[in-house]
Order: structure tokens, then sequence, then C-alpha cells
């Protein structure tokens, strides 16, 4: 059977799934999209995940043409139709048809679509034995520029790190902002857990100022430590406090979580996921598997 993608409220076969060339969202980027999972037949924090939606498009000034209540059913409508009961899905919003200039508001309507597909993002032994990761030197835009929170269809800043880290033999690499401190990496959140000053453990991640997008993932993880009586500090991360981190590791929708154990060719703590990734990966993988969450 042919996969069934949803635009612009229909469901129709992968090779009637058309876009105008004339498009905004690909001629400039000019959109916004979400990157959703489904766990045994329910859409995980698919509130959460529709209400970033809605804040990047207001954001950028783009209205999408329906109501949340009806891109939520419009996204069981389409897992259903492939099928699926776990599966990753692509909902984007594009700006829509319009003439050759970036005039966002010659585009008459926004073109929305979603599609339902398996991901990995990286091998299974990597989730079990840990990944090796590099530091870009490509920066991740500037706030001002672009403010993180929105989640763009623009990702040729991201995919740059990506390129940098492919041609470093591994599969992800940290992005630093201006101001050469941690933002996350280029499809992923980035966690650390440290001593801090007291001599007690705790778990640090970014916080948005620094240029990290505000993870779903990320925030479920967040909140599964917080449960756990594991104390978390959302503050700015120099890259040496990476390579001195007894633990690291990566959320993110496709991710999930997933250990590093080495940056740039350096070891991290003994050079394999700690206990603390280890019990919050348990952990998220205990939710969604006995709980799933579609708030």
């Amino acid at each position: 059977m042919p996969k069934q993608i949803w635009i612009n409220g229909e469901l129709v076969p992968e090779e009637n799934a058309k876009l105008s060339v004339f498009d905004h969202g690909l001629l400039y980027g000019d959109g916004v999209f979400e990157g959703i999972r489904a766990y045994n037949g329910r859409i995980f924090k698919m509130g959460s995940h529709l209400k970033r939606l809605y804040a990047s498009a207001a954001a950028i000034r783009l209205e999408i043409p329906y109501e949340v209540d009806k891109l939520g059913q419009a996204l069981r409508d389409t897992l259903e139709a492939n099928g699926k009961t776990d599966a990753y899905f692509r909902l984007c919003v594009t700006r829509g048809y319009g003439p050759l200039g970036i005039n966002p508001f010659l585009c008459k309507q926004a073109t929305v679509f979603i599609i339902v597909d398996d991901i990995s993002m990286y091998p299974p032994e990597l989730y079990e034995k840990g990944m090796a990761i590099i530091i870009a030197k490509t920066i991740r835009n500037h706030p001002d520029a672009l403010c993180p929170s929105i989640k763009s269809l623009n990702y040729l800043n991201n995919i740059l790190g990506k390129i940098e880290a492919i041609d470093a033999g591994v599969l992800e690499a940290v992005m630093l902002n201006h101001q050469g401190t941690v933002a996350e990496c280029t499809a992923d959140n980035l966690f650390i857990v440290r001593d801090n000053a007291q001599g007690n453990t705790e778990l640090v991640t970014p916080p948005s100022s620094a240029g990290a997008l505000e993870g779903v993932t990320m925030q479920a993880v967040l909140e599964l430590a917080q449960d756990a009586g594991i104390p978390c500090n959302r503050t700015d991360l120099k890259p040496e406090e990476l390579f001195a981190a007894r633990e690291v590791f990566l959320t993110g929708t496709a991710a999930e979580v997933i250990p590093v154990t080495k940056i740039d060719g350096k070891t991290i703590g003994d050079g394999t996921p700690g206990k603390i990734t280890q019990q919050l990966s348990n952990a998220f993988h205990d939710f969604i598997n006995k709980n799933v969450d579609e708030g």
C-alpha cells in the first residue's frame, strides 16, 4: 500500500502529494514544522508539539488555516491511514504558493502537510555503547537574527554542522553560539551530568537564551529527572565543561535518549554510558510504553 499523505485537508497517495515549485517553503525555507512520535497508537506529547507549532507560526506571522483540534485529528487519521501504531510524523506548514520575491504576504494561504514514516536516527548499538560526536566550527545562528524557539523549515545552519560531523566520521555535532557557549546539537538537545560546587550531582542543559530549542523530549526528560529526585539546572555551558562532565547524553523526538561517550576524540567519564543516562533512558522508555501522554 502506498504511503498516505495528509495535505491541505485530504489524505492522498504519496505520488499524488505535490507542492508547487512556487511554494515559498521550497523557494525560501519560509515555514515551520514539527517532528512528532507515536507509540502504541498514541501520539506522544501531541499537545506540546502543536502548541510549539502554532507559536512558531505566530512568530513569523504565518496563519495556519486549521484549528488545533483539526490538526490533532489529522495526525491521528494519517497514522491510521498508514496502518501504523509506532511511527514518526513530519508536520509542515509552508507559506504557500506565491510569486517570486520574499514578500510573504503575497502568498494567499499556507500549505499544510503531514508525513508518517519510520525513522532511525542512530544505529541501535550506539544506544548501548554510546556515540562519538564533535564540536562544530559552524556556530548557531545569532538569536537576534532568528529566535531559537522558532522551529523553522530553514535548517541550513544545522545541515552545515551535520556535514562537519559526517566529514569527521561521526553522526552528530555540538553547535556553539556567538558567545562560544553550547547551544545544542544539530538535531538534538544536549545534557551533561556533573558535580556542582557543593559536590552534589546535577543534570545540566543549556537554556533557550543560549540558542537551544525548547525540545519536547528534553522537557519530558527534565520532568522524569525531577520525579527521580535528580537536581536539574538550565545554565550556560562552556565547551571545556563537556569534556569534564561525568556523563553526556542527547535527547530528541527522533533520537529519544542516547549516550555520548566521546567528544572531539576525548573520552567522557569512563567511556561507557553513565548510570544517570541509563536511568533516565529507562524511565523515558517506561513512560512511553506504559502511559504515553498526548498532552
